[in-house]
């Protein structure tokens, strides 16, 4: 009997076996997932830039933009527990990780109440600071407070992705957020083009998708707790046990700092870039979508990088992590240099996708060598990320999300865009170089070995 439950079990021992094979494995559905998000993004895009113009691609661009920032919290925190329960498994404490997730849901849904509270008051004095452009401020008004009021859906789903991911499972918040994709495309279309709700329609199809995802996996969790090892009572799910949340807190809060450093950057750099009007508003939307493609590969071989090095780290199985890093960046190198390759032989096309406004696919031509630049630091600092995140270091996390999110993120941009007089394309230069940092920080922090005594 005890054998038929282990045969059915959910959970992925990453401690043992062979490690491109299990990150390829692993990674792949997060991968997709990735691709799926990017995908029903890049659907809201489309059939707002193809109903209402650059206009319609200025407030998607800017309401994602706010949107993207408000979810920090979410990602720093839900990657920081997924370390953990990795870590856990790695180091035989399975009776932990329920108690432990419900004082990391009950702490996260918390946070996703109040922000949503005080940025729905906040949203027009957000948008100004953004510098709108005054033909897209309704468009991305309206965008904004629609994503603002379903962002307990956003935390929802990467408190549930983390747990699975953690546990080592990445087949099933794919096929839930697969499930998501087709539903938002056909709400995009029912609201947009149908019903005419333009960039508010699109936000909302997104927040309703979302929606499902969070509630399907939930579902999905307790009516499968005994294939992960989890009891999840009611008393463990209403719960909030302090010293795990102090671990939580001490590493998810630098993982939380460099996420928000990131996007404040990315948002005080894009608040330059609105102001050099409204055709390089809505280019910096498309350009943004473009750095996602690269980016969802690097984060899904990162997140499952991360638990693998949590995992191994926890049972002192140093020897795979060096593995596991080499393997990651074999991979995201060799994709990056096929997307490059796309994107020098087929830049008007794939602009095209997007919009027909010529004055845009003019501006996105001259960006086609930050384009490749961008993909290739995303290659980068992928595998040192994994080493970062899966060590549970805070210290070297805090230190990666000051030097790249504020110093070399701001910095750079400034001078090329500023004191060099490059004007947008220096904005976009310098925070595609800025994307470098990690890498350069995490060869420093693999070669001194600290990582091994790091564990959660």
């Amino acid at each position: 009997m005890e054998k038929k439950a282990k045969e059915k079990s959910n959970v992925k021992d990453f401690t043992t076996g062979n490690v491109p094979k299990q990150l390829v494995s692993f990674a792949t559905p997060l991968f997709l997932s990735s691709l799926l998000q990017i995908v029903y993004n890049m659907v809201d895009m489309i059939i707002v830039g193809q109903k209402l113009g650059k206009v319609g691609l200025s407030a998607v661009s800017i309401g994602g933009d706010v949107t993207n920032f408000l979810t920090f919290i979410a990602m720093g925190f839900s990657g920081a527990g997924q370390v953990i329960i990795s870590q856990y498994l790695g180091s035989g404490q399975k009776d932990k990780i329920s108690r432990f997730i419900g004082t990391m849901f009950n702490f996260l849904m918390g946070c996703a109440v109040s922000i949503s509270i005080v940025c729905m008051v906040l949203r027009a004095p957000i948008l100004n600071v953004m510098n709108t452009p005054p033909e897209a401020y309704s468009e991305a008004l309206n965008y904004s407070t629609v994503c603002i009021a379903g962002l307990v859906f956003i935390y929802g789903y990467n408190i549930v992705s983390a747990v699975l991911r953690g546990m080592g499972d990445s087949i099933r918040p794919f096929i839930f957020i697969g499930i998501a994709a087709v539903g938002n495309v056909i709400l995009d279309i029912l609201f947009v083009l149908v019903m005419g709700m333009g960039s508010g329609g699109a936000a909302l199809a997104t927040v309703l998708s979302q929606a499902f995802s969070f509630i399907s996996c939930t579902i999905y969790i307790f009516r499968n707790k005994e294939r992960y090892d989890l009891t999840l009572s009611r008393e463990e799910l209403t719960g909030i046990e302090r010293p795990m949340l102090g671990n939580l807190i001490k590493l998810g809060l630098p993982m939380a700092i460099k996420f928000a450093s990131v996007m404040t950057s990315k948002l005080f750099v894009n608040a330059f870039i609105n102001s050099y009007g409204v055709a390089v508003s809505a280019f910096s939307g498309i350009a943004h979508k473009l750095s996602s493609m690269t980016n969802m590969m690097s984060n899904a071989f990162n997140t499952a990088g991360s638990t693998m090095v949590g995992q191994n780290i926890g049972a002192g199985r140093f020897e795979r992590v060096g593995k596991v890093m080499k393997s990651i960046f074999s991979i995201t190198v060799s994709i990056d240099i096929v997307l490059s390759a796309l994107m020098i032989l087929f830049p008007e096309q794939i602009y095209g996708l997007f919009t027909t406004d010529p004055e845009v696919i003019s501006i996105g031509i001259k960006y086609v060598p930050i384009a490749i630049l961008t993909f290739f630091s995303s290659a980068a600092r992928s595998g040192m990320n994994a080493l970062i995140n899966g060590s549970g270091n805070y210290k070297v996390n805090f230190a990666t999300a000051i030097l790249d999110g504020i110093v070399n993120r701001i910095g750079l941009a400034l001078l090329f865009g500023l004191v060099l007089e490059m004007h947008a394309y220096g904005f976009w230069l310098g925070d595609a170089l800025a994307g470098f940092t990690p890498f350069f920080i995490g060869i420093v922090f693999y070669y001194s070995g600290r990582w091994k005594k790091r564990s959660v």
